[in-house]
């Protein structure tokens, strides 16, 4: 979610003013607004629909002198428009017991006998049978613009101290045709392309031919927020993703419980005959849209469709949502898809004065090909791959392959970016952005950081300072070392980590890496043990905790590993480690019988340090996973995918000294499920085994939660160490409603708050070969029959926070049980 931070403080500009333009409000003769009202130009079918508070904007690049305003029940009124630029018309619209020829509902429209109906029917049993889904296969070309726009720039921002020296971008401004708001530009990316798909395989390609940017075109945060913004969706489909939300399409076969639609007019469009028909939500605070959209009378394709999200939507950070899509006829009975256009408005506020950040995406096809089919490695996506002449293409190149001409306000602001760019304030301002994006300061090749993991507290090291910093030459560095130094003022000790990383095959991400350790962690708060010489556990770093938690483990880990990813999204990594633990604090023990008791040794030989060597084999796969970047180090597309890890490990008795013998196999498997207008569910499960005896230190803990705050793959109620296991299996489920629930509780409706339940279980046992050895004083408990808990929680509270509510459901009279525990999370979501 820093990504939308890292847009809304950067700024820039365009201009062109369309040749009419109005803007107004419409009222019944109450004074009462009328939202989802008809605004078009007299004569044609170029409209809008009001919003919920009867607001509208309309303006096109014709010249017309009158708008004809009508909703289901009211008398049509027709506005001349005296001049070009007309804004703040009041529209009063009388009501009328006489119906129109095609417009008979009114309000909440009936869903028997209901022309439009009949026609969205006809949509649906014909959906297969439109456009690219008629054919095996297709091809096409695609050119795309993308562009990001500070949006409200009246007088006084201009005058704002922070663009002092830096006038200059005024000169640029530009009027949204959706919303009519001024606006300056700050990001430009055209892109052209090759799109090949096969139906029959259900694969799609895009080769990308060339691409040109101006603005922040190196900063990997905006260009990963791009991606994630910007996901391919399907007008057919009942569904459509954006923001990682799943809303109601108006032409989804469950649009009729959630939308009014209502057959306004007939006309003829591109020498088509077709039906006009304007939808909007039946109750407020659903993931919906309002519009209209233009039907074939005889093929049921969609010609042209206008939606844009209501006020009311439980979204975040996004006032307005609005999309545009237009299809060309190839033939009588193929529509295809030519043009998409997408505007979101980001705003920290849904307030119509509040400035924000437009994102604006236009897609234009052509020259379509059909029934031309690819082997299927044609479609086999390429691991790491960048061509570099792609990004190069010069301005003649561009000249005349554009699909549009750019106009001259639109050239003028890539020069005026590129010119900004150059200027030391707005260098100053970009800087303060990646540092809040990134978490590091850049100073030359070299990032200190990361500033957040400054300050840390836990029970043996008291308030714990950490310093460090990595290489930087770049985003696509192909090597990278990392190094951090922390102290503890409880135990007056220094501890350190030190990381390096090789890209030796770029095609195949083949990276060599390795690193040393020594530091403090709290081993009991995961079942899938890092190898990660840098990752730390939260639960040992966190600044306050529910309980004691000084059940910490001193440890000192090398490692050495070697990964590739012959397949896009699979990993595979062989790895060599060896680490050393012992307990960081007097009151917890990992001690084991190196000897055990006997009759003639009753106390046996105890061991307080555990040496192990230990190899692995892992394997990932994370299918429909997007990364940004091609480097030895990437980022990650905020987009729900499922995650499989498989890792097989063997600890070696002798082998550098090290005490046991064991083999190891962990199963991890992570499944996001959106379920439609119901929300997103959540599946995780871990399962896994140790062959031979182990002692504490190298059991698999079933993770506990000792914070004020939710951990991942946690279990709120348990404390560290309380359920161990050399055999278990895990299972956690949360559904999030999205506030679906609450949207039907009148005093909750405003509030936006979203709701979410779980369930947690864990079921384990431990060996008798284990037990025996076991000298750390610490009963095993292991979860036979299984532990489980469940609660809910309440998310969105001020659009930042989340509170969950657990109980447990079964070990209630545990010593020390959490039988009901209250955790917090904050974060920035959509």
């Amino acid at each position: 979610m820093r990504r939308l931070f890292t847009i809304f403080l950067l700024f820039t500009a365009a201009l062109g003013f369309a040749q009419t333009k109005v803007s107004g409000m419409v009222v019944d003769n109450k004074n009462l607004p009328i939202p989802f009202a008809s605004v078009i130009f007299k004569g044609t079918t170029e409209g809008t629909v009001t919003n919920e508070d009867g607001r509208f904007y309309l303006e096109s690049p014709s010249a017309y002198d009158a708008i004809v305003v009508s909703f289901t029940g009211y008398q049509d009124k027709e506005m001349a428009l005296p001049k070009s630029v007309n804004y703040d018309f009041k529209v009063v619209l009388k009501e009328t017991e006489t119906l129109k020829e095609v417009v008979i509902y009114s309000g909440k429209t009936s869903k028997k006998n209901n022309p439009a109906l009949d026609i969205l029917r006809k949509i649906w049993a014909r959906k297969k049978k439109n456009g690219l889904y008629m054919f095996d296969q297709y091809q096409m070309e695609k050119y795309e613009k993308v562009e990001f726009d500070m949006n409200t720039i009246d007088s006084a921002f201009m005058k704002n101290k922070i663009f002092r020296g830096m006038e200059f971008i005024f000169n640029h401004v530009d009027t949204s045709k959706v919303t009519g708001k001024t606006y300056l530009p700050i990001f430009i990316n055209e892109a052209l392309s090759d799109v090949y798909g096969d139906n029959k395989m259900k694969k799609v390609k895009e080769i990308l031919k060339a691409n040109k940017n101006s603005g922040f075109s190196d900063n990997q945060q905006v260009i990963a927020f791009i991606k994630d913004l910007y996901a391919d969706y399907n007008i057919y489909n009942n569904y459509l993703t954006f923001f990682d939300k799943s809303f109601t399409s108006p032409l989804s076969t469950t649009g009729i419980d959630v939308y009014n639609y209502v057959l306004r007019d007939t006309a003829m469009v591109d020498g088509k005959w077709c039906y006009n028909i304007v939808f909007y939500p039946r109750r407020k605070n659903e993931l919906t849209f309002k519009g209209d959209f233009w039907v074939n009378d005889t093929t049921f394709a969609i010609k042209s469709i206008n939606m844009a999200v209501t006020k009311s939507a439980n979204i975040n950070w996004v006032k307005d949502i609005y999309i545009e899509q237009e299809f060309d006829v190839l033939n009588d009975s193929v529509f295809l898809l030519t043009k998409d256009y997408m505007m979101s408005d980001f705003a920290l506020r849904k307030k119509e004065t509040s400035r924000g950040v437009y994102g604006k995406r236009t897609t234009f096809f052509r020259n379509h090909k059909f029934n031309r089919p690819k082997p299927e490695d044609f479609y086999r996506e390429p691991v790491n791959f960048i061509d570099p002449s792609v990004y190069q293409k010069p301005d003649e190149y561009w000249e005349k392959n554009r699909f549009e001409k750019l106009s001259k306000d639109e050239r003028g602001v890539y020069q005026m970016l590129d010119t900004l760019k150059t200027n030391k304030k707005f260098k100053r301002l970009t800087s303060l952005v990646e540092i809040l994006g990134s978490g590091y300061v850049q100073i030359g090749n070299f990032d200190y950081g990361p500033i957040f993991s400054t300050l840390g507290y836990n029970d043996v090291e008291g308030f714990r300072i950490r310093t460090g910093g990595r290489t930087y030459f770049g985003p696509n560095d192909p090597w990278r070392v990392q190094a951090y130094t922390a102290y503890g003022f409880k135990d007056d000790k220094v501890k350190y980590g030190v990381s390096g990383k090789l890209m030796v095959d770029k095609r195949s991400r083949a990276i060599l890496s390795g690193g040393n350790r020594r530091d403090i962690e709290q081993i009991g708060a995961s079942l899938t043990t890092t190898n990660d010489v840098l990752g730390r556990s939260f639960a040992s770093s966190g600044l306050f905790t529910t309980s004691n938690n000084g059940k910490l483990t001193n440890i000192n880990l090398t490692n050495f590993a070697f990964e590739i990813e012959p397949v896009k999204n699979l990993t595979l990594t062989v790895g060599m480690s060896y680490r050393t633990l012992e307990s960081a604090s007097p009151v917890f023990s990992l001690s084991y019988y190196k000897v055990k008791p006997t009759a003639e040794n009753p106390a046996g030989v105890v061991e307080s340090e555990v040496k192990q060597a230990e190899s692995n084999i892992q394997i990932e796969y994370t299918p429909g996973r997007k990364m940004v970047g091609f480097g030895v180090e990437r980022n990650e597309v905020d987009s729900p995918f499922p995650r499989v890890f498989v890792n097989y490990s063997a600890g070696t008795k002798g082998l550098f000294n090290s005490d046991f013998d064991y083999k190891k196999l962990q199963l991890y498997y992570r499944q996001p499920l959106i379920i439609g207008a119901i929300g997103r569910t959540n599946i995780t499960s871990e399962v896994g085994k140790t062959f031979g005896a182990v002692p504490l230190g190298l059991m698999s803990i079933v993770p506990g939660n000792q914070t004020y705050f939710t951990i991942q793959n946690t279990f709120s109620n348990l404390n560290f160490y309380e359920f161990v296991a050399d055999e278990y299996a895990t299972l956690q489920i949360d559904h999030h409603f999205n506030g679906k629930l609450f949207a039907y509780v009148p005093k909750l409706r405003k509030l936006n708050l979203r709701e979410i339940v779980f369930i947690r279980g864990a079921y384990g046992n431990v060996s008798d070969e284990s037990k025996a050895i076991n000298a750390s004083g610490l009963v095993y408990r292991a979860p036979n029959p299984a532990y489980w808990e469940y609660g809910f929680g309440v998310g969105n509270i001020f659009k930042v926070f989340r509170l969950d509510f657990a109980w447990r459901g079964n070990y209630r009279d545990v010593p020390n049980a959490q039988n009901f525990t209250i955790k917090g999370e904050f974060g920035f979501y959509f």
